[in-house]
């Protein structure tokens, strides 16, 4: 029989319920979670609570930052240069236009616009309205779901959003990260309503039901890309719920990378058809 590792006299046969060591009676300690040894007794279980176990929302500021310095070097070269949005020219969503050099867009090849276009603004109170809502939303998506899935279904609802404006205006120049945020709005309601919880008493139906009549009252904005994002994030979020159980967060961004793979081919269909619609109507004008 083992003995006491204080006590080498005195035989026992309990150990302590922390460090394993035999212990005797002189040394047991009763504790919720066993028997422990003088030393083990003396230590406090470190607790976790809900707040110690949440992800810090990191992702969600990298997005805001890199929004807000678009924003700010749109707004300094275009005053230096003497032009407005320059740099909005150079990254916002469009499908196909014609200027002075020739055609340009998506359907020329100009792939990053699907991205960019999501990171610029029109103004401070379009930044300014659409970083509100992506911090309330972020800082709660992106604590329970993680960093790396919180980023995927944001990406995937980016995507969705330009597929969706470009399917509706593809020669309109569009910016803003509306369509991602919608996403997320898509998605909230979504995990939401699978763990049992009303988002209509939680505030995210009314937001949502409030930002989609806004979409079709208010002139200049992307009803496309709005719709778009909010298909791509609530299909996005049906399938994160789906794999909720697998602990490993690829799975997740697997599917929010076929959502985007989808919405990327779609927007080049998209693009493409305008082109040639376009490159028709040029033919008859010519001709004619």
């Amino acid at each position: 029989m083992a003995t006491c590792y204080r006590h080498p006299a005195h035989e026992t046969g309990v150990s302590c319920s922390n460090c394993a060591n035999p212990i005797c009676t002189d040394c047991m300690t009763a504790t919720s979670v066993g028997m422990r040894c003088p030393e083990c007794a003396k230590q406090k279980t470190k607790i976790h609570t809900l707040a110690s176990l949440q992800a810090e929302p990191r992702v969600t500021y990298v997005l805001i930052a890199l929004c807000v310095m678009a924003f700010i070097a749109d707004s300094v070269l275009s005053a230096s240069l003497g032009g407005g949005g320059v740099v909005q020219r150079q990254g916002a969503l469009i499908g196909i236009g014609v200027d002075a050099q020739g055609p340009y867009g998506v359907a020329e090849g100009e792939y990053w616009r699907l991205i960019t276009g999501g990171f610029l603004h029109g103004g401070l109170l379009h930044i300014g309205f659409n970083m509100y809502i992506l911090y309330w939303l972020g800082t709660m998506l992106e604590p329970s779901l993680g960093h790396v899935r919180f980023l995927s279904l944001y990406l995937a609802s980016l995507l969705a959003g330009s597929f969706g404006a470009l399917l509706l205006n593809p020669t309109d120049h569009t910016v803003g990260a509306s369509g991602a945020v919608f996403g997320l709005m898509g998605a909230a309601f979504v995990m939401q309503r699978a763990r049992g919880i009303d988002p209509m008493q939680t505030g995210i139906g009314m937001v949502l039901l409030l930002n989609l009549g806004l979409s079709f009252l208010l002139p200049g904005i992307s009803i496309g890309g709005h719709l778009g994002g909010l298909v791509g994030g609530g299909l996005a979020a049906l399938a994160i719920e789906r794999i909720a159980r697998v602990r490993s967060p690829w799975p997740t961004a697997a599917v929010c990378a076929a959502v985007g793979a989808v919405s990327v081919a779609g927007s080049v269909w998209a693009s493409l058809a305008e082109r040639a619609e376009l490159t028709a109507a040029i033919a008859v004008f010519l001709g004619s």
